[in-house]
Order: C-alpha cells, then structure tokens, then sequence
C-alpha cells in the first residue's frame, strides 16, 4: 500500500496531443500522475489515476486512444465533445460539473473545455478493460 498526496505529484503541463498523426494544441492543461502505472505489452498503461488542472478557457482537442477512460468532476464545468470516428464532425455535445462522471469508450474521438471562469479539475481513470470487440 502507498499513500500519497496529490500535491506530492509532479504537475506536468500538457502542450499537445496526438490525433490521426497530427499533433494538436493542448491549453491550459496539466496532469499529476496519482497512480503508478504499467505498459501493457502494446505502449498503453494498464492502469492508472490522474489528476487534471485546466484553467478558464483551457481545452483538449479532439483526441482518441485504446484505453477506456472514466473522469469525475470535481470543480468546474466543463464542455464535453464527441465527435464522428471516420468524419471527425461533432456528433454531441455535452455539459459536466462537479460530482458528474463522464466515461470514454476505447477509440471513441472525443474532446473537452473549461467553460468555467475559475481553474476546474477532475480525476482521470484510465484502463484497459479487454472484451471480444478489443480483440478484432
């Protein structure tokens, strides 16, 4: 057992995120690690905890990735994006605020925005969870 303060984690500023082999901007984002976390055998963690800062404004872009994905808002409203994985067109859009979870299936294209006027956070669950349509 490990028990660790979130302020005990390095901030890391994310600058950009991968999409389709293109790097996109990423503002005012960063992630403290909580979790230790391991390399599935494919390059993807199997497990892990992250805490997100975004700032007012701040936004990730359009983004997918194998993993599943589960976030729980703990301050802040934010503006989430799902958008069409062969067009890239916006398909919905939704709102998030504190004490709602928001899960991302694996592959699913998907973004988000601090439509906030004060920094707003969330905790980051992600993990491969396999089942037969992981595998084909």
């Amino acid at each position: 057992m490990e028990i660790i303060n979130f302020q005990a984690c390095e901030d890391v500023k994310i600058e950009k995120f991968p999409y389709k082999g293109e790097m996109n901007e990423v503002i005012g984002t960063s992630i403290r690690w909580l979790s230790k976390y391991g390399d599935d055998g494919h390059g993807y963690p199997e497990y892990g905890l992250r805490y997100f800062t975004i700032q007012p404004g701040g936004l990730i872009p359009i983004h997918n990735h194998f993993y599943h994905q589960t976030m729980y808002i703990l301050q802040g409203r934010f503006e989430c994006w799902r958008f069409d994985p062969e067009t890239d067109e916006l398909v919905a859009k939704s709102r998030a605020e504190p004490g709602d979870a928001v899960y991302v299936p694996s592959r699913e294209p998907h973004g988000m925005k601090n439509i906030g006027d004060e920094p707003a956070t969330l905790l980051c669950c992600i993990c491969n969870v396999y089942d037969e349509s992981d595998t084909l």
